[in-house]
């Protein structure tokens, strides 16, 4: 039986909250439910529909013992992917994605080819025969490797799915994946396109305890058609209390970075006594003039 959803354990993990206004996408203007202090509020009953509809994709697939990819490349969501993904036997990318994981698999797996040659040559101890400047070599070409494609080295054809974080910044491989029509699953906030999304789930991507939250709910759907025993999840859900509460985005850390980067980077989602003002009444900004 798949799990039933409630509002307040989303609220708890800060799911409703979307972007400054000024930076949404008017395409999500349908899944958000208002605005509080200059920041969207995502309508979470939104998110329960379009999750229950990704859950039961995902239940379908696990009971045909299809495999899924998991990818998070952004901060808040490398945990959550990797441990969803070791979980429940899938896929997962949490590091820089390569362009062409999906359209030049052959490719891919040649490399992963390779450093599957590497571990075999450590386990029988050939790597020893070799001179020390050979062992640093390799070494180093496992890491890499390793760090760019561990979690898809068990992976030897296309997945049935992806699940991504965060289609914005994971745009690529949304686009490889809809290029080869594999169905994308994503959290979409504010900000985000959700045309590029098969299965559009409005909610923070930001927020680990909302990432950790929406895809422990999506992993659980797999491993119940898969009837797979799962070990719970360790990460957090519910988000710290604070007062006043206080959601910060993650900060770059260029070092070029720029006035308007830092601004943005630093924006701040300060929960007040405010009432929330839904989309309909917001007066929407006069059209600029032609000249």
């Amino acid at each position: 039986m798949l799990r039933e959803i409630t509002r307040e354990e989303l609220s708890a993990a800060g799911v409703q909250y979307g972007h400054q206004t000024k930076r949404w996408n008017p395409k999500m203007k349908s899944y958000i439910y208002g605005v509080k202090n200059k920041n969207h509020i995502i309508d979470l009953e939104k998110t329960i529909t379009h999750l229950n509809a990704a859950q039961k994709l995902l239940e379908f697939l696990g009971s045909k013992q299809q495999k899924i990819l998991f990818v998070g490349t952004k901060r808040s969501g490398k945990n959550a992917v990797k441990e969803a993904a070791l979980r429940s036997g899938n896929f997962y990318i949490n590091n820089r994605w390569l362009g062409g994981t999906l359209t030049n698999l052959k490719t891919i797996l040649i490399r992963i080819k390779a450093l599957w040659e590497i571990e075999e040559e450590e386990k029988k101890g050939r790597l020893s025969l070799r001179t020390k400047k050979e062992q640093i070599k390799i070494l180093k070409e496992k890491a890499k490797l390793e760090k760019a494609l561990g979690g898809i080295k068990q992976m030897h054809k296309l997945p049935a799915a992806i699940v991504v974080v965060d289609p914005k910044g994971d745009e690529i491989a949304v686009k490889e994946a809809k290029k080869l029509n594999i169905p994308v699953i994503a959290i979409c906030d504010t900000n985000a396109d959700p045309d590029m999304v098969d299965y559009v789930i409005p909610g923070n991507d930001d927020l680990q305890e909302s990432v950790n939250l929406i895809i422990n709910i999506l992993v659980e759907a797999y491993a119940e058609g898969a009837q797979i025993k799962m070990n719970p999840s360790v990460l957090r859900t519910v988000v710290p209390k604070r007062e006043p509460r206080q959601i910060n985005r993650p900060v770059m850390s260029s070092e070029n970075q720029t006035e308007q980067q830092t601004s943005v980077a630093n924006e701040n989602v300060q929960m007040t006594n405010e009432p929330v003002v839904q989309v309909a009444e917001v007066e929407k900004p006069s059209e600029p003039k032609a000249e």
